[in-house]
């Protein structure tokens, strides 16, 4: 059998057989390919650049004033918030791109192919977080436009995105799970938007909690956007709460050490 494998590639191809991709190779590769569904899929970029301009705009001038007495007042209380939002969001597109690929078959295929197995997942993870970055920096750039201003410095900033990109890549884990337990991409929307929107609009994104009935500031300081929020708001302004950021971090390091090995479980199973 060996004899026939080496007589039939060498009837096929005098070069010698290429040596396996390494795992740091395959996952660069995947995480390419991930990066270049906004390419392909250029409707993509709504949610990356057109979704987040158009909520800093929207809640800026139209309730900024009533909020907190001015436009540029609210700003600097909104940026922080639009930005762990519009990454929250973005989230969801691990899980619906992984579905996608086990519905075209597309999996099948890797898990055939001699490479690190769990560099498919993995490396659209990595590529997803550059998406993340991305709409990051668009939030930034059209704050500091129309007047956001953070005092704590790009040092502060950097460890804002640093820690709100730490969160969602935690995140991601579970929709990982999800697209693999429902049957079309359209699914992984649908679930999402029952999750998300309560997870983000009950926060203090937008609104200040001390503003809110009681039961209600209980169940916004629960909430994990609220602390996220309140980390990222206090870096990029220089008067972090210490508290906070542990907060993400134990939640990032607790969601990433139940919903990873939960996920790499279900992808070795047959869907």
């Amino acid at each position: 059998m060996s004899s026939d494998k080496i007589s039939l590639h060498g009837v096929l191809s005098k070069d010698p057989r290429p040596a396996p991709a390494s795992a740091g190779a395959a996952v660069l590769t995947l995480a390419w390919r991930a990066m270049l569904k906004i390419k392909h899929v250029p409707f993509q970029l709504f949610d990356v650049l057109v979704f987040p301009i158009m909520m800093t705009f929207m809640f800026t001038y139209l309730f900024g004033g009533a909020l907190a007495g001015s436009t540029d007042a609210y700003l600097q209380w909104l940026i922080p918030g639009i930005v762990v939002q519009t990454l929250v969001f973005l989230t969801i597109y691990t899980g619906m791109g992984l579905c996608t690929d086990i519905t075209k078959g597309l999996f099948e295929r890797f898990r055939s192919l001699p490479i690190w197995q769990p560099s498919p997942i993995v490396g659209a993870l990595f590529g997803d977080l550059s998406r993340y970055l991305l709409a990051a920096l668009v939030v930034l750039t059209v704050g500091l436009v129309l007047g956001f201003r953070p005092t704590g410095g790009v040092s502060g900033v950097v460890l804002a995105l640093l820690l709100v990109l730490l969160f969602t890549s935690a995140l991601s884990w579970f929709w990982i799970i999800i697209g693999m337990l429902v049957r079309t991409p359209e699914m992984v929307m649908t679930t999402s938007m029952l999750l998300l929107f309560p997870l983000t609009f009950v926060s203090n994104i937008f609104v200040n909690p001390a503003t809110m009935p009681g039961w209600m500031q209980t169940v916004v300081n629960l909430n994990p956007v609220t602390h996220l929020t309140n980390a990222a708001r206090g870096l990029m302004h220089g008067n972090v709460v210490g508290g906070d950021v542990i907060w993400v971090l134990v939640a990032s390091a607790v969601i990433t050490a139940v919903a990873a090995p939960i996920a790499m479980r279900m992808y070795y199973r047959e869907r």
